[in-house]
């Protein structure tokens, strides 16, 4: 998407316009955001780390999650 480098607010304007849902790692987004301004889901992955190992699990979780989340609205999953 040649999106690399960009952060933040800026992403999340340019992600409302083509997707449903924000999946992200990034803890601090809802407190570097007002997210309700924006016409995305934010889902945030919460494992023992970031590394892919420790998400993997949270796949299920979140494939279960996904037909609920509602734009404007935050979701986490965690450990």
């Amino acid at each position: 998407m040649n999106w690399a480098g960009i952060k933040n607010g800026n992403l999340l304007a340019l992600a409302q316009k083509q997707f449903d849902v924000f999946i992200t790692v990034d803890r601090n987004i809802s407190f570097q955001q007002h997210l309700p301004k924006f016409h995305i889901a934010v889902l945030i992955l919460r494992g023992k780390t970031n590394r892919l190992a420790d998400l993997k699990p949270l796949i299920p979780r979140l494939l279960k999650a996904l037909p609920d989340i509602k734009p404007q609205r935050l979701t986490i999953i965690s450990v």
